[in-house]
């Protein structure tokens, strides 16, 4: 079996001066710095970045 790497893409959340967050979506959500990669990245349960993702989204009073 073939290990993959993830697919890493730049977060619409990200700021526009560089201070960039990547995402790489699957079994679980990886998570990295795009200016430092090489110190690689925090893992996340989908349950868990769907429940952060509704945080951001969700409207509060």
């Amino acid at each position: 079996m073939t290990k993959r790497e993830p697919r890493w893409h730049k977060s619409s959340y990200s700021a526009q001066e560089g201070r960039c967050v990547e995402v790489a979506e699957g079994s679980s959500v990886l998570v990295r710095d795009t200016g430092h990669r090489t110190l690689g990245h925090i893992p996340y349960s989908t349950d868990a970045w769907a429940a952060f993702l509704l945080t951001l989204t969700t409207k509060r009073p």
